[in-house]
């Protein structure tokens, strides 16, 4: 196999930062909406997934072409190089979307697309059966259709790479892991400097935290689908897993602090980061905001706190965020960061933002609000 078209997609308005990733990975890349484009060797496939902190998953792009019937989807699809990627006993469902297209029966263009590439399958493999045997790896097929553009595409992750394998426990709204990443991403923190999230939840920013400042692979504790593919093989694999091995920083002091005012979330935290393998780098503690102070120096603060989304929370979390602006304005060289849907956070917090900076939590439309402090002077 020479090279590979990828797609590595990310959420909305953070494109740029997964290409920032993908580029530091050492690939040339092109941004779309929602999406992050590189040409590769099959090896990009096992270090992309490893390593990318902020993307959703890693896909490649196997045909795009406009279709406007179902008989020009069928013909497309069947006359691209499935054989290169599927074995004859591959399992590949098919799933599918439509946007703004002629075709907008999802069902039925899933079902072409499948019907093409078992004819495509059962031709690459002289096989004379009416149905292929699907016993074996697993490939997820997508067909995208937007604006009678049609994207084929195989999923390389399997589950998201939000799912780093570390969260036993979580709340009622934990942040995605891939967002977390981003928000520290988007600070100006280094792994010399304290890091606090006051609102820590299920401990997922502090942990995120120390994964980068120690740089720790995200993928490094979880499995890939395509861990399964004879055409990229273990090998491969095994030399992608060694480079995680060869490059992490584990001795790199770090001083990360989660706080909470729940102390079950406190505890589901400690039990995350022990999974995680942070059980001594990270301190825990029940503490509310308005009661931190903090003697050290530069240090960054990262929170998602409670929106107050829900009726009769609003005056309560406003008020929080007034204890917290008095609370913080006393750490006069610190930098901190807050995400959250509010749109009265920066009257109450006191103080306009130096940058605000417009994300998606999920589907609720956030802004991240961004107190720079002062560099820390250079020895």
């Amino acid at each position: 196999m020479g090279k590979v078209s990828l797609i590595a997609t990310a959420a909305m308005g953070i494109e740029a930062i997964v290409a920032k990733e993908v580029r530091d990975l050492g690939y040339e890349c092109t941004v779309d909406n929602g999406k992050v484009l590189f040409e590769a060797d099959e090896k990009a496939i096992c270090r992309s997934n490893l390593w990318l902190r902020t993307a959703d998953r890693v896909k490649i792009k196997v045909g795009e072409f406009k279709a406007t019937s179902f008989d020009e989807l069928f013909e497309k699809t069947k006359a691209l190089n499935w054989g290169d990627y599927l074995p004859e006993n591959a399992e590949f469902p098919v799933i599918g979307k439509s946007v703004k297209s002629k075709l907008f029966s999802v069902s039925d263009c899933q079902s072409i697309v499948k019907k093409a590439v078992v004819e495509n399958l059962k031709k690459h493999y002289k096989k004379q059966t009416e149905w292929l045997e699907e016993n074996g790896p697993f490939f997820r097929i997508e067909v995208a259709l937007l604006k009678d553009i049609a994207t084929l595409t195989i999923d390389t992750s399997g589950t998201g790479l939000h799912k780093r394998g570390y969260r036993i426990g979580q709340g009622e709204a934990p942040i995605k892991e891939t967002l977390a990443a981003t928000l520290i991403k988007l600070t100006n923190w280094t792994p010399d400097r304290p890091f606090v999230d006051p609102f820590c939840g299920s401990g997922t920013l502090p942990i995120e935290a120390a994964l980068i400042g120690q740089n720790i692979a995200p993928g490094f504790n979880r499995g890939f689908v395509s861990e399964q593919w004879s055409w990229i093989g273990k090998d491969t694999w095994d030399d992608a897993r060694q480079e995680v091995e060869d490059l992490a920083k584990y001795d790199q002091p770090i001083d990360i602090t989660g706080l909470d005012i729940d102390h079950r979330m406190i505890q589901i935290s400690k039990e995350n980061a022990e999974e995680a393998g942070f059980a001594d780098l990270i301190s825990f503690k029940q503490m509310q905001v308005s009661d931190f102070t903090s003697k050290k120096e530069y240090g960054v603060i990262v929170g998602n706190p409670p929106y107050g989304e829900r009726l009769g929370e609003k005056k309560a979390v406003e008020a929080m965020y007034r204890e917290m602006g008095k609370a913080f304005s006393k750490l006069d060289t610190w930098s901190v960061y807050m995400l959250t849907s509010n749109e009265s956070f920066e009257d109450c917090y006191g103080k306009p933002a130096t940058k605000k900076r417009k994300l998606f939590n999920g589907f609720i439309k956030t802004d991240y609000y961004q107190y720079f402090g002062p560099r820390p002077p250079r020895d």
